[in-house]
């Protein structure tokens, strides 16, 4: 018969010869695992989008190519994308106008959206002769932030685009934050939907910021959720004054994001906004 002494001897004896597993890496660690996959990932669709931008013709087979892309990045990066209220955006033109957080807005638009829709990007992005090549040949529309006299031209080519009837989508904050919360619009989208007669499509972009923030340098795993809001129509009481028209459709989106408000007077973030419309 064992005594209680033999007894411990033989678990210790246990314990002495038990093969410790490897400790799991740390949430850090698997937080730089997956950002370098998400990039590297990120990088073959890109590669693969380039081709069928430059090469393929008809700008719709150029957008569907690049959507496709983009929407294959979701898929490999694990990224779950839930887009509701896409019936909402009427068959005809319109213009849609998107809240701003993150690097990535731009191309989950692209992903997501129908591929009649022309893009409002900053013109600084003239100055990267890559991606300005790439943005231009899907169709996208330069707009000047910061010298006056470039500015009042490239908005009156959108308005001239938009009475034209191309469908048009903007980030109206122009920049975005690392904190989440909704800033004020500018009245540019709104005036070309008046002066054109297009209804105006909200869309509330939730998840962007968690995948890749304004500071951060690698993706981070998150859901994604788009939600289509109700049209504002042209009959509609707010649309003949663009300022009026831009507040009730970011009341929309701020009701739908359920973020701050960021104009109600007080300081979103002490540092400088970081974003790059």
């Amino acid at each position: 018969m064992q005594t209680a002494v033999d007894e411990a001897t033989e678990e210790q004896a246990i314990d002495d010869n038990t093969v410790v597993a490897p400790a799991r890496p740390t949430g850090r660690a698997a937080a730089v695992c997956y950002g370098v996959y998400g990039w590297l990932t990120f990088l073959v669709c890109l590669a693969a989008a380039v081709p069928g931008a430059l090469l393929l013709p008809g700008l719709e087979r150029r957008r569907r190519w690049v959507g496709a892309a983009a929407r294959a990045w979701f898929v490999v990066a694990g990224i779950r994308v839930t887009l509701t209220g896409l019936e909402r955006i009427p068959a005809g033109h319109c213009i849609v106008v998107a809240n701003h957080a993150s690097y990535m807005d731009g191309m989950i638009l692209q992903a997501l959206l129908p591929p009649r829709f022309s893009f409002v990007i900053k013109g600084e992005m003239k100055k990267v002769p890559f991606a300005h090549l790439l943005l231009r040949r899907i169709g996208s529309r330069f707009v000047e932030r910061f010298a006056a006299g470039a500015s009042a031209r490239d908005a009156r080519r959108l308005l001239r685009a938009a009475a034209a009837g191309e469908s048009l989508v903007f980030f109206p904050e122009g920049t975005f934050h690392p904190e989440p919360g909704l800033h004020a619009f500018r009245a540019g989208a709104f005036a070309a939907a008046i002066k054109a007669g297009l209804p105006v499509v909200p869309l509330a972009i939730r998840g962007s910021r968690q995948i890749l923030p304004a500071r951060g340098r690698l993706p981070r795993r998150s859901r994604l959720e788009l939600t289509v809001l109700e049209p504002i129509a042209p009959e509609h009481r707010d649309f003949h004054v663009s300022r009026t028209l831009a507040e009730a459709a970011r009341q929309r989106i701020l009701r739908a994001l359920g973020e701050p408000d960021r104009t109600d007077g007080r300081p979103a973030h002490a540092g400088r906004p970081t974003g790059r419309g």
